[in-house]
């Protein structure tokens, strides 16, 4: 049986190294948590507020008529392409990290939203989706009546 000394024994400093060993390998491009995971494109930032849902997506370089916004049912899809890059007349790429090519992703949205409410705005590279909430699911007020 080992046996470890207590000075050297740091539960916190191993719960943190396990967190950093863990996202290194799901980082890993061979390792794929699908249309949400690491890497996914474009990044998003679903949120609501109180007049219904933001959906933020970065979409540098991208042309904003080359975006496809889809609402069907409660599913939000997000399609278009990013052209490839030229390196130019006789260069050479040193390193590529910027994707290109087609992309999709696919939102889930919840009830009670107005979807024929839905406006789309692209500035500076980011394409921000608002969806008001439907009349019905709007808190209100009820006013009470003294006898």
């Amino acid at each position: 049986m080992a046996l470890i000394r207590w000075e050297q024994f740091d539960p916190v400093g191993s719960l943190l190294a396990l967190q950093d060993e863990l996202g290194r390998v799901l980082r890993n491009p061979g390792f794929n948590l699908g249309i949400s995971g690491y890497g996914a494109y474009p990044p998003i930032n679903i949120f609501e507020d109180s007049e219904g849902m933001v959906i933020i997506a970065e979409l540098p370089g991208v042309d904003p008529a080359s975006v496809n916004l889809t609402l069907q049912s409660n599913t939000l899809t997000l399609s278009g392409g990013r052209p490839r890059g030229d390196a130019g007349e006789g260069g050479a790429y040193h390193r590529r990290e910027r994707d290109f090519g087609e992309f999709s992703r696919s939102i889930k949205l919840p009830e009670g939203l107005d979807m024929a409410n839905a406006n789309a705005r692209y500035e500076a590279g980011v394409l921000i989706v608002r969806i008001a909430k439907a009349p019905e699911a709007k808190p209100r007020q009820i006013a009470v009546q003294s006898a």
